[in-house]
């Protein structure tokens, strides 16, 4: 089910997570939650949970990764030209 705010994400998020990463996490869940709520828009067996949190684990990693500590730090921008 959705998350009304950061104390209710699981414990494997709070805590872990950079504030501004969990934001990312809350946000992500809750509309990938809304998004995939027709089974048909799932793929395989996946609950409509399973799939909010790979969604919102995805979003962290598109902006954030681990340092070579293993703390989660803000990707450095790279300019392709």
């Amino acid at each position: 089910m959705p998350y009304q705010s950061l104390k209710d994400l699981p414990k494997g998020v709070q805590h872990v997570l950079p504030e501004h990463t969990e934001e990312i996490y809350l946000a992500a869940f809750n509309s990938a939650y809304e998004e995939y709520k027709e089974p048909s828009k799932r793929r395989g067996d996946e609950s409509r949970e399973v799939v909010a949190h790979k969604v919102a684990w995805a979003a962290v990693e598109h902006v954030y990764e681990k340092d070579a500590l293993g703390k989660w730090v803000k990707k450095v921008k790279t300019n392709n030209l």
